[in-house]
């Protein structure tokens, strides 16, 4: 896939961006704690195997949560990385709120 053809592709997956070349797309996200981090992943894990499409998911800091698509056939993107992007985004996630 073309930059111009990724790019369009991310007009639709606010909070994705774009890396290398391209050849990956990634999100991430502040949750409210490690519990909430797990079964964030636990849910996207559910969800890559229906799809046979496995991302590299990354919890950092045990509250910062990463999650990164590409086809690893290809070593790049195809239309199916944004299919699980945005089946990724209508997973609940439990968000850290910030208290003031």
């Amino acid at each position: 896939m073309s930059v111009e053809e990724a790019t369009v592709q991310l007009q639709e997956l606010p909070g994705w961006e774009l890396l290398s070349g391209p050849d990956r797309i990634r999100r991430t996200w502040l949750v409210r704690n490690f519990q909430a981090g797990m079964t964030f992943f636990d849910q996207v894990t559910k969800v890559a195997e229906s799809q046979g499409h496995h991302p590299d998911l990354h919890l950092v800091g045990y509250r910062n949560v990463s999650i990164e698509i590409w086809t690893h056939a290809i070593q790049g993107l195809s239309l199916n990385d944004f299919i699980l992007a945005a089946q990724i985004d209508e997973l609940p996630i439990e968000l850290k709120m910030n208290l003031k």
